[in-house]
Order: C-alpha cells, then sequence, then structure tokens
C-alpha cells in the first residue's frame, strides 16, 4: 500500500469549505484531520502533530493568528499555510511574523492550493532528512548554531519564525554571494518553479528588523534589484 503523502489539519469553520478541502486532499494522498474553531484546532494539533496545518484566520472562540503563536510557542516547526479573507499586506505580514509559512486568500483555486500543500511538504521532507549545513557560523556580532537552530546577536538570543530561520541558512549557504529569488523560493518553500508572492520579502524583512542595527540601512541583508538578495559575511562593509 502506497504511504500516505502527509497528515493534515484542516482547521476551518464553514462546513462547506471543510467538506470540499478534505474531500480534494483526501484525493490527493494526504490523510487530513479537521477542526472547526480555534480552540479545537489547538487540541489537534496537540494531540496529532500534522505534518501541516491549513488554518483559517478568522476562527471562532481563538483566531487563527492566536492558534498560529500558540503553537509556534510550543515548539511546534512544521508547516502552516493560512486562509484567509484579507487580502492587505500588513495583515499577511503579521501573519509571517507569528509563524505562517504562506498564505491563501479566497477565494482560492484548488490547483493553486494543492500545489502549496506540496511545496511546503516537500521543503519539509528535505529538510527532516537533514543539511549539509555547518554546526555553526558567525558573521559580524550574528551567531548561528545549526544544531539546536538558534541565533544570538551581539549575544542575545534572538527568535526567528522557523522559516525565517531556514532562509537565514540558506542565504548563509551562499555567503557573499547572490541568491536568486527562484533559487531561495525552491530551497525555502519547496517550489520548483516561480510564484509571484510577497512570502520572501516578508520574510527578509523578518530578517533585517532582529539581525541588522538599522533595518533601513542594511549591513548584512542586501537587496540585488529584481535577482534576488545576498547576506554579505565579508569585511567588505
Amino acid at each position: 500500500m502506497k504511504e500516505p503523502a502527509g497528515r493534515v489539519l484542516v482547521v476551518e469553520d464553514d462546513p462547506d469549505m471543510v467538506f470540499a478541502l478534505r474531500h480534494n486532499l483526501e484525493r490527493h494522498g494526504l490523510v487530513v484531520n479537521t477542526a472547526c474553531d480555534g480552540e479545537s484546532g489547538l487540541l489537534a494539533a496537540r494531540r496529532d502533530v500534522p505534518d501541516l496545518i491549513v488554518l483559517d484566520v478568522m476562527l471562532p472562540r481563538i483566531d487563527g493568528f492566536r492558534v498560529l503563536r500558540t503553537l509556534r510557542s510550543e515548539g511546534y516547526d512544521a508547516p502552516v499555510l493560512m486562509l484567509t479573507a484579507r487580502s492587505s499586506e500588513p495583515d499577511k505580514v503579521y501573519g509571517f511574523r507569528v509563524g505562517a509559512d504562506d498564505y491563501v486568500t479566497k477565494p482560492f483555486g484548488l490547483h493553486e492550493l494543492l500545489a502549496r500543500i506540496d511545496a511546503l511538504l516537500r521543503r519539509e521532507r528535505r529538510y527532516r532528512r537533514g543539511t549539509s549545513s555547518p554546526r555553526t557560523a558567525a558573521f559580524g556580532d550574528v551567531d548561528i548554531n545549526f544544531d539546536s537552530r538558534t541565533v544570538r546577536k551581539d549575544g542575545r538570543d534572538v527568535a526567528l519564525t522557523p522559516r525565517a530561520y531556514e532562509l537565514l541558512l540558506a542565504l548563509y549557504l551562499r555567503r557573499d554571494a547572490v541568491a536568486l529569488r527562484r533559487e531561495l523560493m525552491r530551497d525555502v518553500w519547496g517550489y520548483d518553479v516561480g510564484v509571484a508572492s510577497r512570502t520572501l520579502d516578508a520574510h527578509v524583512a523578518e530578517l533585517r528588523r532582529k539581525l541588522e542595527d538599522n533595518p533601513a540601512e542594511p549591513r548584512y541583508l542586501h537587496t540585488v534589484w529584481r535577482v534576488g538578495y545576498r547576506l554579505v559575511t565579508s569585511a567588505e562593509h
């Protein structure tokens, strides 16, 4: 018997949406569990520890942002894809800051949703199989421990969302060279083709906010206009 492609928890309060998502995700080879509000979603995530969570923002009892913040604070580091009717950039940036891996705005296309779920699960499987990264690294006043997945700046711990940490790792592995946008989207999020998304830019903004003395004039994380980003670890700055 073929092994399931992954275990997905869908937290959504619209019963028609839940039915459609469960039906299509199961046809896609995924094992699906569902919850209809934020509180039951938290309980289900703690109990079953899914490989990926599809999480609505506007939920009864506990909203999706609070569910996400709670899970990340408890150490859940698998992908979370947010479903939202909110299309404004500040809402999405806030979601990324509290630990979202990707966003899909309602109404959405089924094929797009499945492609994003597949990409996140592929990225997660690659991470779980391990990486050839060094055990520790340092540049300027920033220190990274790849074994414990911790980052310190000027001797103080820096709290990064899981995907922001993985973006930092991908940039460090290309240190002082340009990392193309499509390469970063592929390596960190698992996308095999170019995807029009603000996800990458929002996570770079998080890294700048937490690692740069002045995010408006970055010392380490440089933008290469219309190409990608470069992590400067040499003495050129």
